[in-house]
């Protein structure tokens, strides 16, 4: 009995690290591969290098090719941040409701 309670401490400190550190990176892991899998042509998307585009095609090796200012662009998908895209089209459906 006192063997288990010395590990109650070492357990503890595990079940907190996953619930606080482990589990919500994983949550977040799966919510961008489901936003990868998820785009589709005409999106708008921001890079996570900042490069703003509308995707052209998505090809099945992982990339897709989008369209800058600067001229099109191959991008693998991975490379396209899920949070400044949302954030982006949130922005500009707002602004159409306002609008009407």
């Amino acid at each position: 009995m006192e063997s288990l309670q010395s590990f109650a401490p070492l357990i503890l400190m595990f079940l907190v690290v996953y619930l606080f550190m482990i589990r919500p990176q994983m949550k977040r892991s799966k919510n961008e591969k489901q936003f990868a899998a998820d785009l589709k042509r005409g999106d708008k998307v921001v890079t996570k290098s900042g490069m703003h585009g509308k995707i052209l095609d998505l090809n099945d090796d992982g990339t897709c090719i989008i369209e800058t200012g600067a001229g099109k662009m191959k991008f693998e998908r991975s490379a396209i941040s899920m949070e400044l895209s949302k954030k982006q089209n949130e922005e500009k459906k707002s602004s159409v409701i306002e609008r009407k």
